[in-house]
């Protein structure tokens, strides 16, 4: 006999405006409290340091996260140059002070230059990603140093937003498995004063900013704690189809939508649909998940609610 899970069967997309000082494990386990969730997760890391855009999904939501795992991001970092740190940022132990050279706004610009487009990037030591089978922070911790190898990564755009002193401000638009910290590492190194940044915030993931899908927009805990009730909570909470709406859709009949949950094809016209592509699937306005085209008139269900209604 399964086990019955615990909590309300809760399902949508919360924008989560993560704060300082919180891990973004620490931070979904709120939300699930704070909706009594049986299940969330959230779509990509951001570091203690880090504030700003975090999807939260919860319920059915998780079935289609990867989706945004993907996704390209903008991020405003704070750049400290003269002083570099064994973690990239503030938090990290100084390792070296250097004198900051005489830099006009078009000495910075002219270096930002130079990282725009596709790049090799070296990932730090002090991430998530693993080395053996243990994450390469916990190996830093312990004093130890392996080998990276670059990784192709894409700035779409990066540009100088203000200056104060040795610092200035920076607006990054990338892609995803970009490390902001070494970005601003290798753009102090090209400046001749080494950097670290003191300030970083996720603007933007994929579709996601705190202006878009209308009314939806990001929440603080605080706030999130403030509204009153659970049919208050998840009024905030966007569908969960908004994470595969760059997908096109399918609607599909009574019938097509009983062979579809028992696991099989549809008959379904799909002109101008190539082979394997992924769709979103609705029988009239609910979404009942993704399928894959294969064939003319063909689709599979590849990944669908559990709570969709017939």
């Amino acid at each position: 006999m399964a086990r019955r899970r615990r909590g309300l069967p809760v399902n949508g997309v919360l924008l989560l405006d993560k704060p300082k000082g919180m891990s973004s494990n620490h931070a979904l386990q709120r939300v699930r409290r704070l909706y009594q969730a049986q299940k969330a997760g959230h779509t990509g890391t951001l570091d203690p340091m880090a504030t700003g855009m975090l999807p939260i999904c919860l319920g059915e939501a998780t079935k289609f996260s990867a989706h945004l795992l993907e996704a390209d991001k903008v991020y405003k970092t704070r750049v400290e140059l003269g002083v570099i740190t064994d973690t990239g940022d503030a938090e990290g132990e100084v390792l070296e002070r250097r004198q900051v050279p005489n830099l006009s706004d078009a000495d910075i610009d002219a270096v930002i230059a130079q990282f725009r487009g596709e790049i090799e990037q070296v990932p730090p030591m002090y991430s998530a990603l693993k080395h053996q089978g243990k994450k390469l922070y916990e190996l830093a911790r312990e004093g130890k140093h392996v080998e990276r190898a670059a990784r192709r990564i894409s700035v779409y755009d990066a540009r100088l937003l203000s200056r104060d002193g040795s610092a200035f401000e920076l607006e990054v638009s990338c892609s995803k498995g970009t490390y902001i910290r070494t970005l601003a590492e290798d753009i102090g190194q090209a400046l001749g004063a080494g950097a670290h940044i003191s300030a970083l915030r996720r603007l933007k993931t994929g579709p996601f900013g705190a202006d878009t899908f209308g009314t939806y927009g990001m929440w603080t805990l605080d706030a999130l704690e403030a509204l009153d009730g659970q049919e208050a909570k998840e009024a905030e909470l966007m569908p969960v189809d908004v994470l595969v709406d760059h997908l096109p859709a399918l609607d599909v009949a009574k019938s097509d939508y009983q062979r579809l949950i028992h696991g099989q094809s549809a008959r379904r016209d799909v002109a101008g649909m190539a082979m394997d592509t992924l769709t979103r699937l609705y029988h009239g306005e609910a979404f009942i998940g993704l399928g894959v085209v294969k064939g003319a008139d063909e689709v599979a269900p590849k990944r669908l609610l559990n709570t969709a209604a017939a």
